[in-house]
């Protein structure tokens, strides 16, 4: 027996053999797709050398890398912009998403009054909306910011309200059983029961806002200083400038992989200790 227990890890080994484990899985998650993606752009360059294609046709990399930054001070501001834009479209889709969500949960009459405006709004293409919102709004800013919030608003909305109304009914009754009052009921049981509904919501809603406002931007078809991606890469596509049109394109992707990062670890952070969407398994 006193070998048995000589031999068997203790808590702290195992420990540490997870910790390993949960190391590896991190820098397998990171290396694997950054080596697919240099692969895939080394065989790009070599093809596009090889066969002595055109820039007007398909830059290679390297000259899109050199376009991205002998122009950056143009595309910077671009950027910037559509960052601004996407940004503030989320926020209000949030703001107003949640705060919808709460009303349709907790008042059905409201609910059935408005749900159907926002399905519409919903399946009706943005670009259809766009003209008319231009139209009407004098701002091309605000006009492209309400575009955005109307594409990232549905999956906020929708899935709060579907978290909010999943909460367990047995648990419903134990609240009213104990007396616990409206907002008890709310704060420990229909928040916690909406959370991982909401963060899956935001996640597509970050990359919907993104689109909203790129799309936006491309039927405003606005030039200047004050315009976005969009802008840089419709005035490419008039002048001809392949590879800065590629320039913004990888930088309107690269964007949209940031927010999808930032929220898929604002998610891990707030469900990763307890719900099973995010909690790590063992291996």
């Amino acid at each position: 027996m006193a070998e048995l227990q000589t031999a068997a890890p203790s808590a702290a080994d195992l420990q540490r053999h997870e910790d390993r484990l949960r190391r590896r899985e991190s820098l397998l998650r990171i290396a694997i797709p950054a080596a697919l993606v240099a692969a895939l752009l080394l065989l790009w360059e070599l093809l596009v050398r090889v066969n002595d294609v055109p820039h007007y046709i398909i830059p290679a990399p390297s000259l899109i890398f050199t376009t991205l930054i002998d122009n950056w001070g143009t595309l910077s501001e671009a950027l910037w912009f559509t960052v601004k834009l996407t940004l503030l479209a989320l926020a209000a889709a949030i703001v107003g998403g949640v705060l919808l969500a709460i009303c349709f949960a907790l008042f059905k009459w409201v609910e059935i009054g408005l749900f159907p405006i926002a399905v519409i709004l919903q399946v009706t293409p943005i670009v259809a909306i766009a003209p008319l919102i231009l139209i009407y709004v004098s701002s091309t800013t605000a006009a492209l910011l309400l575009c955005a919030w109307i594409v990232a608003f549905f999956p906020i909305l929708s899935n709060t309200v579907i978290g909010l109304k999943s909460a367990d009914r047995n648990l419903r009754d134990l609240f009213q059983l104990y007396k616990a009052s409206p907002w008890q009921l709310f704060r420990y049981l229909l928040v916690p029961s909406a959370l991982p509904y909401f963060m899956a919501g935001l996640k597509i809603a970050g990359g919907l806002s993104l689109i909203g406002a790129v799309v936006a931007e491309f039927t405003a078809g606005t030039a200047g200083r004050e315009t976005g991606l969009a802008s840089r890469i419709l005035e490419s596509s008039f002048r001809t400038d392949i590879p800065m049109m590629f320039a913004a394109l990888f930088l309107v992707s690269l964007l949209g992989i940031a927010i999808f990062i930032v929220f898929a670890a604002i998610s891990r952070m707030v469900l990763g200790h307890w719900h099973e969407s995010e909690m790590r398994g063992e291996r």
